[in-house]
């Protein structure tokens, strides 16, 4: 998926039981990999974009992705939106549904304590190692080496959108442009494939994404923003660390 993933299992379980969770979950994100990948002209992606497939020919993966995607973008007012940039790419809701499901794997074969990091977009699942909640950084937008909050998580997922650091990749379906206004949108929640929706979605708002953030808080999504003119808000719920 074009980034590092790193998994921090934190069980006191014998190394023959962590080696294997571990290579299970490698196993699923080179699967992801193979199938969604718009870098690979042989993924399933890749050929139902050349229309060499139909949707009913489609694995139930990639069903179950379009059908989100189709979701996401009635509730964001088409503001995530999967052809964006043209053809299909949904890879706004692929990473964090790919992490979800392997923390899901995990938890499944007994890991109650680990943090799955792909590129930004994690899911945490009970204690650090420390016996202390996972604590993540989030990333200055524009000092690589300072962090703009430190957030400690316990059983939710947090994913942020930028323009930092891969430049122009979120585009406002109304202008047909780059997103502009937000710097750098982080939300934090249950369930990482939304969380990582949502935050694309508020970063290809602009500033108007601050108010719909906001609308989220209710349902357990609290988040973390910075505007391109420097400013930072959080919502009153943001697991920050002490």
């Amino acid at each position: 998926m074009g980034t590092v993933v790193s998994i921090d299992l934190a069980d006191d379980l014998p190394a023959a039981t962590l080696t294997a969770m571990i290579d299970d979950v490698c196993a699923w994100l080179h699967e992801v990999d193979r199938r969604f990948s718009t870098y690979r002209d042989d993924s399933e992606v890749s050929r139902l974009r050349r229309r060499e497939i139909e949707v009913a020919d489609c694995s139930s993966d990639l069903r179950h992705v379009l059908e989100a995607c189709a979701d996401l973008w009635r509730a964001t007012d088409g503001y995530f939106d999967a052809y964006a940039g043209g053809p299909l790419d949904p890879s706004g809701y692929v990473k964090g549904w790919s992490v979800e499901v392997a923390s899901a794997r995990l938890a499944k074969a007994g890991s109650t304590n680990h943090c799955v990091n792909a590129g930004g977009d994690i899911r945490a699942r009970g204690l650090s190692a420390t016996g202390k909640p996972w604590r993540v950084g989030i990333r200055h937008p524009w000092e690589g080496d300072k962090l703009s909050w430190v957030l400690a998580l316990t059983d939710c997922a947090v994913a942020t959108s930028g323009t930092y650091e891969r430049g122009d990749h979120v585009f406002n379906p109304r202008t047909g442009g780059p997103a502009r206004g937000l710097r750098s949108v982080t939300v934090v929640g249950p369930d990482l494939a939304l969380a990582d929706a949502y935050a694309t979605a508020a970063l290809a708002m602009g500033e108007p994404g601050l108010a719909w953030l906001a609308k989220l808080a209710p349902d357990g999504y609290e988040s973390a923003v910075v505007t391109d003119d420097g400013r930072a808000f959080s919502s009153a719920g943001l697991p920050a660390a002490v």
